[in-house]
This record gives structure tokens, sequence and C-alpha cells, in this order.
């Protein structure tokens, strides 16, 4: 590999990172509140309502539904609108966050449902509010596995990322596809392939770790 493709790769980093960054945190913005609805509203739950619970069921499963170089493509209208651009790192972050708000929300959704059913019914005997409950309860008890669910997710929104390179979404999945697969350039294509494992590899671990570390304490 020459000079030129090896800076392409260092600086393919820096964008996976950007994307990968920015759109897990605007995912957890809209996917958290949204899996927090989701178990709230749920049967038996805190605020049982199953309008409401059948109504963001049914969009987040349907969104969920949708393969994510489909949704790339059917929101590039959206993404223009939204950054002025279809292509490059900060128009991916827009189907990137788009496409991993309903992981997100199912993943929160599948967090809380583990808490213990007698930690809130201790609550309520002490006369807390649903939202104390929530907030002081709940969420701190599904810590640890809201941890792990989140690098999990992060992960994902990393593959996703290199998908993005199809249609000109910048970073290691677009240097992957350039040079490794049109120009025929294995070397580059193993390479951009291994980092995005190391990557996937830290993240999971150093989600697992945290867990474990709050879990204990």
């Amino acid at each position: 590999m020459n000079q030129f493709i090896i800076d392409s790769i260092i600086k393919g980093i820096f964008e996976t990172l950007q994307m990968t960054l920015f759109s897990s945190v605007f995912a957890y913005i809209i996917g958290l509140p949204l899996g927090i609805l989701l178990y709230t509203t749920s049967k038996g739950r805190l605020y049982e309502n199953r309008a409401v619970n059948a109504v963001v069921g049914a969009i987040v499963n349907l969104s969920r539904s949708l393969p994510f170089l489909i949704l790339l493509v059917l929101l590039i209208p959206v993404t223009r609108f939204i950054v002025g651009a279809s292509i490059g790192t900060k128009a991916s972050i827009v189907p990137l966050t788009i496409g991993t708000i309903p992981i997100v929300a199912r993943m929160v959704e599948s967090s809380l449902n583990e808490v213990p059913s007698g930690i809130i019914e201790a609550a309520n005997s002490m006369g807390a509010s649903p939202l104390f409950i929530i907030f002081h309860f709940i969420l701190p008890e599904a810590g640890p596995s809201l941890i792990l669910g989140a690098a999990i997710n992060i992960a994902t929104v990393l593959g996703y990322s290199a998908m993005a390179g199809v249609i000109g979404g910048g970073g290691l999945g677009a240097i992957a596809l350039q040079y490794g697969y049109y120009r025929y350039q294995k070397d580059v294509l193993w390479v951009t392939v291994g980092i995005l494992v190391l990557m996937v590899w830290l993240i999971q671990e150093s989600g697992g770790f945290l867990s474990k570390k709050i879990r204990k304490s």
C-alpha cells in the first residue's frame, strides 16, 4: 500500500468513529425514551396503555424490519433536506441514526423487563411516584444490562457505517468498497475489514467490562 492509501485509511478510521459516535448519541436521545415508553405502557406496568403501546410498538417493528441498505436509499431526500447533501460522513449520520433508533428502543425495553417486579412493588409500597420509580429504581437496576445493550448497539452502528459506503458515506466502508472491491486491491480490503472487526471487539469488550463493574458495585 502506498502512502495515499494509508492516509485514506487513517482518515477513514476517524470518519467511521465520527459517524458511529454521533449516530449512537442521537439514536439514544430518541430511542431511550421510546424504550421506556414501550416498557411503561405494556401490560401490568406503571402507565399501562394498550393503544399507545400497540402504535409505538408497530412503528418500531416496521422500522426494524427495513433492511438498512434500503433505508439508506429511501432516506436520501430526508438526508438532503436535513444536512444539505446526500453523500459524505455528515449525511450518513442521518440514516444511521434513524436506522438505529428502533433497535435502541427494543434493547432498552428488553433491559427494563429484566428488572425484578419485587423492586417496583417495594417502591410502590413506599408511596413513590411512577416517575420516581423509573428514574431511581428501574433505570439504576437495569444499568448493567443497558450498558451491555449500548455496546451491542454501538457495534451495530459501526457495522451499518460500513454499509453507508455503498452510497458514498465515507469511512472505512467506502475505502473497502472503492479500493478493495472495485479496484481489486485485496490488501486494502482485508486491512479495512480487520480494523472494523477490531473496533467492534473493543466496543463489545469495553461494554462487557463496564457492565460487570457496575453489577459488582
